[in-house]
């Protein structure tokens, strides 16, 4: 970031000398008011709840411009990566900061692949789960627990340590989630293969058995690696931040991953398109089609409590660009397994179009988004609803270990320490009980 040849001037209506607050411009977007000495000079804080006008870290990953609909991982609009790379390309990208030549990009895959096997212990952890546990309640539990098997390399001042961190963190989520939906059903585990793509091995996990081999179709197994590269990173969110924050801390990087899994889990978050699908099934057992206008009719109706899930966006204030490429994924895949005329896909394509179509969703730009479309296409693939927020993780771990990086590697790097604006009790003494 370079300082701006302005400065910001905060004056007082109480008679308190104004004071100078410089600017910092980045290569894009909004110019930012430096206030880090602003307590020193006023004694004052800034109050910002969600930090929604707050930038807490400058960064050179990942940019969103919402009013234009633009997402660039390192400078690149994510529908070009999206169509012309593949998700090993774009972990590269967001790690190292530019896209692999072709040697650099067949090392990183042999580096990840070689290392999606996880420690047989791992089964026993496991196994302490129960059956029926949500699978982000075993995620969260599993990558934390992934720094008890790899305790020496978790020195985060370290460059070859996070390195290595980096790169077992990629290569063993397929496997740990594909672990915990087979425990889920009570299959047994179904170890990796070195042959495959990324997206092909995960789906191998997730659907072949010791009875019969699964042969990975490519509409299926692109759709999937699709669906990993829009989710790779969204610059600040909720849990990219929660990444930061813990890894500010000095923790160990499986701990903060651990740590931005949780956060991941929440409905307002990760949880957006298991929510949208699960709209959906409600929407089926109501009636279905036709009774798609009663619902938009609740919808309409701020009263009902009703809510359009898996359409507009807090960030985008236009199309989310990610949700054009899985539009198309999601009728690429729809027709090579046949099921365009699925009663619950058609009631979909149904929503779809009025959410385009009817004036009320049109001037308040609630356009269908990723989470809608993904759900979708995970549905088809046969993926449960309760895993789709692991398989988000599975995604977004690349882009939060690119973020937990970079917070290491900056020079200003501090431990996060949020001020509050405090609204209890002053002073007061504590009296014998005898004399309350």
């Amino acid at each position: 970031m370079k300082q701006a040849d302005y400065k910001a001037t905060l004056s007082f209506s109480n008679g308190s000398p104004s004071v100078d607050l410089p600017v910092f411009q980045g290569t894009i977007g909004p110019d930012v008011v430096d206030i880090r000495k602003l307590y020193a000079q006023t004694g004052l804080f800034t109050y910002d709840p969600g930090f929604l006008s707050t930038a807490a870290t400058q960064s050179a990953i990942t940019y969103i411009d919402g009013d234009k609909g633009e997402l660039l991982y390192r400078g690149y609009p994510i529908e070009q990566l999206a169509v012309n790379a593949d998700f090993i390309e774009t972990a590269y990208l967001l790690l190292y900061g530019e896209l692999p030549t072709p040697a650099q990009k067949a090392e990183f895959d042999e580096r990840v692949t070689k290392h999606t096997m996880v420690h047989e212990q791992m089964q026993f952890f496991l196994r302490g789960f129960r059956r029926d546990a949500h699978p982000m309640a075993v995620l969260t539990g599993l990558v934390g627990g992934l720094s008890a098997f790899y305790h020496d390399n978790t020195d985060i001042n370290n460059l070859e340590h996070r390195d290595i961190s980096a790169i077992r963190l990629i290569a063993k989520l397929p496997t740990l989630v594909a672990m915990a939906y087979k425990y889920s059903i009570g299959q047994p585990f179904i170890y990796p293969r070195n042959d495959l793509s990324y997206s092909g091995n995960f789906l191998r996990m997730m659907f072949a058995n010791p009875a019969e081999e699964y042969v990975v179709n490519p509409v299926i197994e692109r759709a999937l690696d699709r669906i990993f590269i829009l989710h790779a990173d969204h610059e600040q969110n909720a849990s990219t931040s929660t990444v930061r924050l813990a890894g500010s801390s000095g923790t160990n990087p499986f701990a903060a991953i651990a740590a931005g899994v949780a956060c991941l889990w929440g409905p307002a978050h990760g949880g957006a398109n298991e929510a949208a699908l699960n709209m959906l099934y409600q929407l089926q057992e109501a009636g279905g089609v036709e009774k798609i206008g009663d619902f938009i009719k609740q919808v309409k109706d701020k009263i009902s409590g009703i809510k359009l899930m898996g359409f507009g966006h807090r960030v985008y204030k236009n199309y989310d660009p990610r949700a054009k490429l899985m539009q198309e994924t999601t009728n690429e895949v729809l027709t090579a397994l046949g099921l365009e005329k699925d009663p619950l896909f058609a009631l979909a394509k149904k929503l779809e179009q009025i959410a385009l179509e009817d004036d009320y969703f049109v001037q308040r730009k609630l356009y269908p988004n990723v989470d809608f479309y993904s759900g979708i296409v995970q549905r088809a693939i046969g993926i449960p609803v309760s895993l789709f927020t692991a398989i988000f993780a599975l995604a977004r771990t690349v882009g939060w270990i690119a973020q937990l990086n970079e917070l290491i590697g900056d020079p200003e790097y501090k431990i996060g320490r949020p001020r509050q604006l405090f609204t209890g009790a002053t002073r007061r003494d504590v009296k014998p009980i005898d004399q309350r």
